[in-house]
């Protein structure tokens, strides 16, 4: 089922919670050495995904295969995988009482080889010297302290799941730079997040998630394409003929969400001039048009919208 190239396949998945379907004949590849983002709504199945590859929940059918190594539909993965494999979870994985140095410590503890702990949690932005428990730091801190577990292992492939969350700015940079250079040196990442710009600054490929099947995969490039776009706010439901009479014969205008316009034609001079025309004419600021490709985040939306 996988080529030396997969750090994991997924194959018809299913996951069930008693009648409800959360996972249906979801299928995808994470390839080796490389991001794998999962993105999708709330809801969608993203997190059962990652508890079932890792063995943390039960699945009701397909085949998951990590690091060339069947996972049991028991969730039972043979030790040796096991400890190849680092997991940040959305929520929970660490000891509230405990200290983050401690923590972080305990668990390199758990591997034949690990990364300095300190270290560590000074890249991610967290003073291993301080003495304040872990229950007592911000939800930011606290998805830092999970990201240094999972990754202080020297892991071969690592999920993370919303890692950024609460993270500030800077946290966030920190985070990004960490994962890269850990991805160059070989390491294999399957990220899930709401956030597009982690995606669009770490992934390599995605794959949109809704209702428990996937409705889009590709590279950023891929999903986003080549065709370039205005895009501009103005007052709900505005009469567009006037502007789609002088625009280039099969351009498209479309207004989605209220009020949100986008006209699908590139940003050549003479349209660009036609649509600031139509702008000043019905009281739309110029400094709301903007041009250019469309976004991660438009096209999971359209994707997610079609079901």
């Amino acid at each position: 089922m996988t080529s030396a190239d997969d750090a994991l396949a997924v194959r018809d998945l299913v996951v069930r919670y008693g009648p409800k379907t959360a996972v249906a004949d979801l299928s995808f590849r994470a390839r080796a050495g490389r991001v794998t983002a999962l993105v999708g709504p709330n809801g969608a199945g993203k997190t059962s995904t990652v508890e079932s590859c890792v063995g943390l929940r039960r699945r009701a059918g397909g085949a998951v295969e990590l690091l060339g190594t069947d996972v049991p539909a028991s969730g039972v993965i043979d030790p040796r995988v096991r400890g190849r494999v680092g997991v940040m979870l959305q929520d929970g994985g660490l000891y509230p009482t405990a200290r983050p140095l401690e923590l972080v410590r305990h668990v390199a503890g758990l591997y034949p080889q690990a990364d300095d702990p300190a270290e560590l949690l000074d890249q991610l932005g967290i003073d291993p010297s301080t003495r304040t428990p872990i229950r007592r730091m911000s939800g930011g801190e606290q998805r830092r302290i999970a990201c240094a577990a999972a990754l202080v292992g020297r892991p071969s492939l690592a999920f993370l799941d919303e890692p950024t969350a609460g993270l500030d700015a800077v946290a966030r940079r920190q985070f990004h730079a960490l994962v890269r250079d850990r991805v160059q040196a070989g390491l294999s990442v399957v990220l899930t997040t709401h956030l597009m710009d982690d995606v669009e600054r770490l992934a390599d490929h995605v794959v949109v998630v809704a209702r428990g099947r996937c409705v889009g995969q590709g590279s950023v490039a891929e999903l986003t394409g080549d065709d370039e776009s205005m895009t501009f706010t103005g007052p709900l439901h505005a009469d567009t003929a006037a502007l789609q009479a002088v625009l280039p014969a099969g351009t498209q205008i479309t207004e989605d969400p209220p009020g949100h316009y986008r006209v699908s034609a590139a940003g050549d001079p003479m349209v660009l001039a036609a649509v600031a025309a139509w702008c000043a004419q019905h009281g739309v600021r110029t400094g709301d048009l903007t041009v250019g490709r469309r976004s991660l985040e438009d096209v999971v939306v359209e994707l997610v919208g079609e079901l």
